[in-house]
């Protein structure tokens, strides 16, 4: 279903299908290309172009099309919208439930995108999960209400509303559970990591300080923007006039130092070289404030290049040519 839908610029907005539905109940004969003279020209929700909107409920098998090829909502949604306040809901769900039973769609709600805001105590799940490829079907889900952007990072990521959580739990996770882990196992893993992280940096930043005797201008970044690559902007000597130490925070707990890299941090740490640090923290010396982490300077070629260490790749970005 996501692969037909794919080639359209919209999927609909709820006032378009609002009197899109309203016509049909209203009686008289419609075709598609009765309806799409209908909304010819028309400006609905800042939106002029409409061609999706019938394909995706002819495919979420809410109208079909009689011998006479005239369009007739399904008998099972009659009556349901003929309430307006209920239309909207109930269309989403038509066109999710319909969607659900495609596993493309699992490619996007997948645990590699989906994270969990400890703060805000929400699902979030990235844009990029999307993509230009779903970008129509990411609009509809904001236009519905499904989902909103992220008050901090509205352009990276999306929450999934309150009022469809219950949904989205008793629709979504099962199947995300069969591919990997329950979405609560991934709340908790997330919300456990995001906590040691919170905590790693924290530590990290008052080393900082003590360490250039409390010089201003060190800084966590990564709450501003967590694309950076690094956690804290700082300084290598107290005499330094412009930041010039990029450090990207990792935390670990056990005997032997370890941690995950990902693209865009070693991607970055290959840009700033000299200038870019990674502090290895052992959560279990948190509370002590004599301890210091293990700093490596330049991990591209002190990490990558050595032997010392041992690099393993978790997963593999796989594109057909």
């Amino acid at each position: 279903m996501l692969e037909e839908l794919r080639k359209f610029n919209n999927l609909g907005t709820p006032l378009y299908f609002w009197e899109l539905l309203e016509q049909l109940r209203n009686g008289g004969s419609w075709s598609q290309e009765d309806l799409e003279k209908y909304f010819f020209n028309r400006v609905i929700d800042d939106r002029g172009v409409f061609d999706g909107c019938i394909p995706l409920l002819k495919l979420s098998k809410i109208i079909n099309v009689n011998e006479s090829g005239d369009i007739e909502i399904k008998f099972e949604y009659k009556y349901i919208f003929h309430n307006k306040e209920l239309c909207q809901g109930e269309l989403l769900k038509g066109v999710l439930s319909e969607l659900l039973k495609d596993s493309e769609l699992f490619n996007i709600f997948s645990p590699e995108y989906i994270s969990y805001d400890v703060v805000y105590k929400r699902i979030h799940i990235d844009f990029s999960a999307f993509g230009l490829k779903y970008a129509n079907l990411r609009t509809l889900l904001i236009d519905f209400g499904f989902c909103e952007p992220h008050p901090y990072f509205p352009t990276k990521k999306l929450i999934i509303c309150h009022e469809w959580k219950k949904f989205f739990d008793k629709n979504f996770v099962p199947e995300i559970r069969k591919r990997k882990m329950s979405l609560e196992e991934l709340r908790k893993i997330l919300e456990h990591q995001q906590t040691n992280g919170a905590e790693a940096e924290e530590f990290v930043l008052e080393f900082e300080k003590r360490r250039l005797n409390n010089k201003e201008g060190v800084q966590q970044v990564s709450f501003d923007d967590a694309g950076l690559g690094y956690d804290i902007l700082s300084f290598n000597t107290t005499d330094s006039v412009t930041e010039d130490r990029f450090i990207e925070v990792k935390s670990y707990s056990g005997l032997k130092p370890y941690f995950f890299w990902s693209k865009n941090e070693v991607s970055v740490a290959g840009r700033n070289r000299d200038k870019y640090y990674i502090y290895l923290v052992d959560r279990s010396e948190f509370n002590n404030k004599d301890y210091e982490p293990e700093i490596i300077s330049n991990p591209v070629k002190n990490i990558l290049d050595n032997d010392e260490w041992s690099v393993e790749i978790d997963k593999y970005h796989i594109t057909k040519k």
